[in-house]
């Protein structure tokens, strides 16, 4: 039956696999796809987006509702990334209002109107500029701000004025009373705010790469370009961003981490001479909206950005760089589980654009494709200048003594940079004091009361925490097992190994970077700040150093408990450890000074040390891929894993085996029986998975397709929590 005027399809964050049909709001209103709108949903009124128009609807006249209100005067998604939303709700098998929800910043799925405000800005008025500077005599704060505006008649914003001038609030609050300063609003700057500075000359091999990128901007092509840690990947990319932005063209640069953007905002930013947008989960609501929406605009011509940066829209996009492509940052672990390296690879394709993914350990994925002609491989095999790789040494543990996990090797070695006024690195990817606390006299271990895991003890909080649920308990003096006292701390974390080197190196300068130590706002800024400035002798820290910095000071890199994660069940294990480590030891001797890197194992004769020594990530990835093929995982296959979870323990296998006896599968799609989670019990749910495999992408897609629909519409599927997850990374 045909409605009165022309319905709306509208996608809304539900969980349901579809979208609502709605009357426009009034009659003759015209709505464009891309359009946010108000839409009475379940009794209550929430935000959607137009998606498409229809004639009639399948529901009678008398139960479509209108639509309350709308947001936007014009689309905030332009066609193609709408389209690009829909291959992610598509591929990922996810509802696609959650998708739009998952893409658009957490502001703009409120009713907030998609206006770019101005920030505060302050400038000289008329009376301030023939103001006269024996005025100031007495007041230099005031003499200095003044005379920075009258360098700068468009004014200066808030985050410029406290690079320039001291004590600027007090300052400028005289001058406006005084009437010489006045306030006005100006829409975000990204374009030429200084004078761009010339980086270093590029060698033949990034010169080669650069040009064979930039041939191609007129389409798409995917380009793996693999360096050695210290070989100039981001030169190369400055390279490609400064000829396209000639053109009038947007880059956007995607990053796997926070802790990645200072150092490499900075560098964008003195090199090209403009205003980098960056968009991460760490900014403000309203200020991550308004770089979006300043992004999508097309004021900004570059974009820095985490995972949800692969949605921004942006009207003149050139280039697409994934940087650290293969870092599993890249992959969304709850929600909609995307890969925002897959994302920015479908979206290049669409918009006819060269994609770089730029690593010195690629992802085994890209190396396979690389060397079948699907990417097009650029290698660096050398540093740039005079550096040199760093010589690797792995002390065997089976033959040392450590002293809170320090052998004397690697302390004599600290000390000797010590002397020489050298910086050294020591990694160990586990933050806290402690992995655990146990009694020494029964052998009782305190473990979280809502996970199948030990409770972490932080020293400078005295605390016991759960890094997987945020369990938060007092530290118990008198044991729950034998009511003795022997409690003590057993392992060693990033905080144990700081108090370490503190007693051991007395006069030595430390910091350490963590998720602890860098939780304030400007903590991670401030500590790398006194890394370069050199206020720091020895660093500490877990794989946020691992990866992206670049400390010229640092010549002696100290890896210690290498074989964490060497035997683990996952059979990522191995290649995301050499990938750490490889990139780790990347950070000694990256300017003139030598670098050493001295790798403590108590397994030295590991493959994986051998090509670490030798720095042959290739040979070790050989080795990897063979292992792979001759188990049939990725990327000789393709995975999709079913995961359910409840606080009742038997739900999640009942509803998986259920799901299983609903799939109907071909011979060429493999389901696996279902089984507990190796964290059988997180943040008090049980949890359970089923693996689904196959040789072929298409006919994997085409089951899951009915599959989900059939587990959807399923009763038992209302008693649990459950999520696919398309390509997972981690099968925990």
């Amino acid at each position: 039956m045909s409605s009165s005027g022309p319905v709306y399809q509208v996608v809304v964050p539900s969980p349901l696999y579809r979208f609502f049909d709605y009357l426009a709001p009034a009659e003759g209103v015209v709505l464009r796809p891309g359009t946010r709108v108000r839409v009475p949903f379940g009794g209550r009124t929430i935000t959607g987006v137009v998606v498409g128009r229809a004639e009639r609807s399948e529901l009678p006249p008398n139960r479509l509702k209108r639509i309350a209100a709308i947001l936007d005067d014009v689309p905030l998604w332009p066609e193609n990334l709408l389209a690009l939303l829909a291959w992610v709700a598509d591929y990922y098998h996810h509802p696609i209002g959650e998708v739009f929800a998952t893409a658009l910043p957490a502001w703009l799925r409120q009713s907030h109107r998609a206006e770019i405000r101005g920030a505060p800005n302050w400038r000289l008025t008329n009376t301030g500029r023939s103001a006269d500077p024996e005025a100031f005599r007495r007041a230099p704060a005031q003499r200095q701000l003044w005379q920075t505006l009258v360098d700068a008649p468009d004014g200066l914003d808030a985050a410029v004025l406290s690079t320039r001038a001291t004590r600027w609030r007090t300052a400028l609050r005289a001058l406006e009373k005084r009437g010489w300063v006045e306030r006005h609003e100006q829409l975000p700057r990204y374009r030429a705010i200084a004078a761009p500075r010339p980086g270093p000359g590029l060698n033949p091999d990034q010169r080669a790469s650069a040009e064979a990128v930039f041939n191609s901007r007129h389409e798409y092509r995917t380009f793996l370009l693999h360096g050695v840690t210290a070989s100039g990947k981001t030169e190369v990319y400055l390279s490609i961003i400064e000829r396209l932005l000639a053109d009038d063209r947007q880059a956007l640069v995607l990053v796997p981490e926070i802790g990645l953007t200072p150092q490499l905002v900075a560098r964008f930013e003195e090199r090209l001479g403009i205003r980098a947008a960056v968009l991460h989960s760490a900014l403000p609501e309203a200020e991550r909206a308004q770089t979006w929406l300043a992004a999508a605009a097309g004021l900004a011509p570059v974009v820095i950005g985490t995972r949800s940066a692969a949605f921004v829209p942006l009207p003149r996009l050139g280039i697409v760089i994934v940087d650290e492509e293969h870092d599993p940052s890249f992959k969304q672990q709850d929600g909609l589980r995307y890969s925002a390296r897959d994302v920015a690879l479908v979206r290049a394709a669409r918009e006819k654009i060269p994609v770089v993914l730029g690593s010195a350990t690629p992802a085994l994925e890209s190396l396979r494709h690389a060397r079948e002609g699907k990417y097009r491989l650029l290698n660096l095999p050398g540093r740039t200048g005079n550096a040199a790789l760093p010589d690797v040494v792995r002390l065997d543990m089976r033959r040392l003594a450590s002293a809170d996990g320090l052998s004397a090797p690697l302390r004599e070695a600290i000390a000797a940079r010590l002397v020489r006024g050298e910086q050294s690195l020591i990694f160990l990817n586990r933050r806290g004091f402690a992995p655990a606390w146990m009694c020494h006299a029964c052998g009782w271990v305190a473990i979280c009361p809502r996970c199948d895991a030990r409770l972490t003890y932080h020293r400078g909080r005295n605390r016991l925490l759960c890094h997987h649920c945020s369990t938060d308990q007092p530290v118990m003096t008198r044991c729950p097992g034998c009511a003795g006292e022997a409690l003590r701390p057993l392992g060693a974390g990033t905080e144990r190994l700081e108090t370490a080197l503190a007693r051991t190196f007395p006069k030595a300068r430390l910091v350490r970077i963590d998720r602890d130590s860098t939780r304030r706002r400007g903590a991670l800024e401030a500590s790398l700040a006194s890394i370069h400035s050199g206020e720091a002798d020895i660093l500490v820290g877990t794989q946020m150093l691992a990866k992206g910095h670049d400390f010229p000071n640092v010549t002696l890199v100290g890896i210690v408990n290498a074989d964490q994660g060497l035997y683990a069940p996952d059979f990522r294990a191995e290649e995301r450890l050499m990938q750490t480590i490889l990139q780790v030891s990347g950070r000694a001797g990256r300017a003139d000074k030598p670098g050493q890197v001295l790798i403590q194992t108590w397994h030295p004769e590991h493959p994986l040390f051998d090509a670490l020594a030798r720095h042959d990530y290739d040979a070790f990835a050989d080795y990897l891929l063979n292992e792979r093929q001759a188990q049939q995982y990725p990327p000789y296959s393709h995975l999709a894993l079913l995961r359910a979870e409840s606080p009742a323990q038997s739900a999640p296998l009942q509803f998986l085996k259920l799901a299983r006896q609903l799939a109907n599968s071909p011979e060429d799609v493999t389901l696996f029986d279902p089984l507990p989670s190796p964290m059988e019990r997180r943040a008090g749910r049980y949890r359970a998975q089923l693996l689904v495999q196959a040789t072929e992408r298409k006919p994997l897609h085409r089951f899951l397709d009915a599959w989900v629909r059939a587990l959807s519409e399923a009763r038992e599927a209302r008693r649990v929590r459950w999520s696919l997850d398309v390509d997972p990374i981690d099968l925990s």
